[in-house]
């Protein structure tokens, strides 16, 4: 007896093996037995590869780690020896055939994949050298010649568009700028006959005062007007009009006030420091209560003062030249250093005088005693 083979299907996964026995050769050879292992052939039921891939709970285009995954969580649940609840040994063999039908399916298709790569490669690579004049940026059809005519009317159409367009976009510049400086235009026109109407009004006031005799009484009547100065940062008319109207006694109100303020605080000063001066050092109840009367006296007008500085905030035209209220306190305090500085002052003066005046009494009685001596001798 001889074995001449071993025979392995993949779809069932059953081993045959296959035998034959020495006879004559006139008789007729004996049939093969077939002794197989796993499952009987009448039992086996050809199953689709999609069944496979639903068995595995995988979709047709998956990759190899995918039925790895899949296959390694299934066995983990159906495997006899895992120890889970759900094992079996039945559903673990159809697993186990499905995941190598699976996964010799999906490396079948990758190396196939991969051929036509390879193939479409060699393809690209094999192309004749003169298809990169065919180019053209994929423009036209035809031949060579042909296309490149198209491909020369096409460039010719493009910048054709592009001067349009450039065109286009220059004109409504163009227009932007006009409509700009036709409002600007208008704004001016406006502006002049404003100025223009104000100059009217200006020149039928001017002449209507002229007319009743309101510049007759002019200290410059009949006179030229003087020479502006050479500064070129003011205008010379205008300068002019300013001087013309301060050489007359036009002052704004508010100017007027700002003097009239100072003019007043100044005076409130000089009046409180003389007022202590007279009192002198050192003060007895009498003269305390005379001066109690005195810094009474100049908080009240300090008061009258600061509402008139808040009447000149109201109407000065220019926020610097506000000006804040005055502190009757702090300038009774200020009275009171001036009037001791100066009469520390006097006093020094006093002592000087006296100390120079003993030593020219010194200086004659020295003087005498030496000239008596003289005589004596």
């Amino acid at each position: 007896m001889k074995w001449f083979c071993v025979v392995l299907w993949r779809k069932i996964q059953c081993h045959f093996w296959a035998y034959s026995t020495l006879v004559l050769k006139k008789e007729k050879q004996v049939p093969y037995y077939c002794i197989y292992s796993h499952r009987q052939l009448s039992d086996h039921k050809p199953k689709k590869i999609k069944d496979f891939y639903m068995l595995l709970k995988l979709q047709e285009g998956c990759s190899l780690d995918d039925v790895r995954n899949s296959y390694r969580d299934l066995a983990k649940k159906y495997h006899p020896d895992s120890g889970s609840v759900t094992a079996d040994a039945a559903t673990f063999v159809q697993i186990d055939e499905a995941y190598r039908v699976v996964l010799n399916d999906v490396a079948e298709k990758i190396k196939s994949n991969e051929k036509e790569e390879e193939e479409e490669d060699k393809f690209k690579s094999a192309a004749p050298q003169h298809r990169q004049y065919l180019s053209f940026e994929g423009i036209g059809f035809g031949t060579p010649s042909q296309r490149e005519r198209q491909y020369m009317q096409f460039r010719v159409d493009r910048a054709s568009e592009q001067v349009m367009e450039y065109r286009k976009q220059k004109m409504e510049s163009q227009s932007a700028m006009s409509s700009a400086m036709l409002a600007k235009d208008v704004r001016q026109s406006k502006k002049v006959k404003i100025t223009q109407a104000i100059e009217r009004l200006v020149e039928d006031l001017i002449q209507e005062s002229m007319a009743k005799g309101d510049f007759d009484n002019l200290s410059g009547r009949g006179k030229p007007l003087q020479k502006f100065s050479d500064c070129p940062h003011i205008d010379p008319m205008t300068h002019n009009l300013n001087r013309i109207l301060i050489d007359n006694g036009y002052q704004p109100e508010w100017i007027l006030m700002q003097k009239e303020i100072r003019e007043t605080i100044e005076k409130l000063r000089k009046d409180l420091i003389t007022s202590r001066n007279k009192l002198g050092n050192p003060m007895t109840p009498h003269k305390t209560k005379l001066w109690n009367e005195v810094c009474e006296q100049f908080t009240e007008s300090i008061n009258k003062l600061n509402k008139r500085v808040n009447d000149f905030n109201l109407i000065v035209p220019i926020l610097s030249r506000q000006m804040v209220h005055f502190n009757a306190n702090k300038e009774i305090a200020r009275a009171q250093e001036l009037c001791e500085a100066q009469i520390k002052k006097t006093r020094a003066e006093e002592n000087t005088k006296e100390i120079e005046h003993g030593g020219k009494e010194l200086d004659l009685k020295t003087s005498f005693l030496k000239w008596i001596n003289l005589i004596l001798k």
